[in-house]
């Protein structure tokens, strides 16, 4: 049943977007990795809907940006690989993105709770 009043489907994408560059920005936080090793993490997250069409552009935005770093290594087994990795202002705004983050869940926890208590 599709709720009346809103398209699940657009708020879902919506979500997901945002979402997308603070899990990246997290996972290069950890190590470095090349764009495909991106997705494949990345897709195991349950609802996260990431292909390599909208990983690599945003990749490329954040180190215009000055987020990340780059560097490419010659592959025995294919083409070079690019590897990403957070710049010095990149672990800057990650710090910035997870502590807004936590406040921004914690607050929406609260929230929902509310709500179901009220209507529970």
């Amino acid at each position: 049943m599709k709720p009346r009043g809103i398209d699940i489907d657009n708020w879902t994408t919506q979500l997901r977007k945002g979402l997308l560059e603070l899990c990246i920005m997290n996972l290069l936080g950890k190590q470095e990795l090349y764009g495909y090793d991106l997705v494949k993490q990345l897709g195991r997250v349950p609802g996260l809907v990431v292909t390599e069409g909208t990983i690599y552009p945003l990749l490329s935005r954040l180190r215009k940006t000055g987020l990340l770093t780059t560097r490419i290594e010659e592959s025995s087994s294919g083409p070079a690989r690019r590897y990403y990795a957070l710049s010095e202002e990149g672990t800057r705004v990650r710090t910035l993105m997870n502590r807004c983050w936590g406040e921004l869940t914690e607050g929406v926890g609260r929230i929902r709770q509310q709500g179901e208590e009220t209507h529970g």
